[in-house]
């Protein structure tokens, strides 16, 4: 584990007052657009989910004549570029570090580009979280830092792939992206089985991913939203592979990214170099000691929150929610359920609205205490 360092912010020693910036890596804004599917996982393991998810089903079918399948929807993050890259910013400058804001969409880059419209380009690395097919799975690399005069065609060269992933390609685009100065590509949450074929099989499949193109690989990913199981695996991954070990955050909401890095940088290239020559200093920030069921449960409750100043109006969760019907027309929940959602739908909606007060994130919060053993 090449020069890795992990520092914790609630460490009497006060780790980041050695540092003079603080980076963010890997958050979402609202041009992600996030699988559906993981729907059917909570609905295993919650009655009202499960319950207004069959409702859901038969209602579709009803009207639609055709399965309701949510492999064809999507939600989308709440925050606008600016307002995601401001949380992130905040909490670093609320430390007294300089921040370095890396945001990744799935396979877009829009976000990074209309800020650095904005911002200018030297504050602003151009990044991604491309979906890598591979075998009987897929994987996410964090693609850091492209030139901007060629982020464009890059990104197109990716979806390329993603779309028809010829593994005998993936080798040379690494290697190419490796040679662009000042790039970064990190292996995200390598050990998360999201196809759910099993997480021997997964880590197969990760490990021939590491064999394969390894040396184009810059770091392994601590996430911030993954348990410290996994990311213990992770660093074990990443020493096996004489990897140094990064932070991700993962933000998808408003919490602000639970893991950072500390450097002496002054900009993102000077960072990823090194990175690249394997030093790396990951921050866990306070709030990665809330149990991981708690912070997850929190973050679904933020999905579903109201946001009165989304800046395209997507105020309700029903408007940031998306489905492709059969005739290939995409609609949003909103405009598919023109006279309101089916009646399970808002009752769960309406759970979720309720178990977002204050008091009852306090009283979730409490009954998880201990859940996972996060005391590190």
């Amino acid at each position: 584990m090449n020069g890795t360092r992990i520092h914790f912010q609630w460490s009497a020693e006060k780790p980041q007052a050695k540092f003079g910036t603080a980076v963010s890596l890997h958050s979402h804004t609202l041009h992600s657009r996030e699988p559906l599917d993981f729907f059917y996982r909570i609905a295993k393991k919650c009655a009202p989910a499960r319950w207004a998810l069959r409702r859901a089903e038969a209602r579709y079918q009803f009207l639609h004549g055709v399965p309701l399948d949510l492999r064809r929807g999507w939600w989308a993050p709440p925050l606008a570029p600016r307002d995601a890259y401001a949380v992130e910013f905040d909490q670093i400058s609320s430390m007294g570090l300089a921040p370095i804001v890396s945001l990744t969409d799935h396979d877009d880059i829009e976000a990074p580009m209309s800020l650095q419209a904005i911002e200018g380009p030297q504050n602003i690395p151009i990044s991604v979280e491309w979906t890598v097919p591979f075998r009987n799975t897929f994987f996410h690399l964090g693609v850091h830092n492209l030139p901007p005069s060629r982020a464009r065609a890059w990104m197109d060269q990716l979806k390329a792939f993603t779309e028809r992933p010829l593994e005998s390609d993936l080798r040379a685009i690494l290697a190419s992206l490796h040679a662009e100065p000042g790039t970064l590509t990190v292996f995200n949450h390598p050990l998360w089985d999201e196809m759910g074929i099993g997480t021997e099989q997964h880590r197969s499949s990760a490990i021939a991913l590491l064999s394969q193109c390894g040396q184009y690989l810059h770091a392994i990913e601590l996430n911030g939203l993954r348990p410290w199981r996994e990311n213990s695996s992770a660093i074990r991954l990443a020493r096996d592979w004489a990897k140094p070990v990064i932070s991700g955050g993962d933000r998808h909401v408003i919490e602000p990214n639970a893991t950072l890095n500390l450097t002496n940088a002054r900009g993102f290239g000077e960072f990823a170099a090194e990175i690249r020559d394997g030093w790396s200093d990951v921050l866990l920030a306070s709030h990665y000691r809330t149990s991981h069921v708690t912070r997850v449960f929190h973050n679904i409750l933020d999905v579903f929150r109201t946001y009165e100043n989304h800046q395209l109006g997507w105020t309700d969760w029903s408007d940031r929610v998306f489905y492709t019907l059969h005739d290939g027309t995409i609609l949003s929940l909103s405009q598919l359920w023109e006279d309101g959602p089916p009646f399970s739908v808002g009752v769960f909606a309406g759970f979720m609205h309720f178990a977002g007060q204050p008091s009852m994130r306090y009283a979730v919060r409490a009954a998880a205490l201990g859940a996972e053993n996060v005391l590190l």
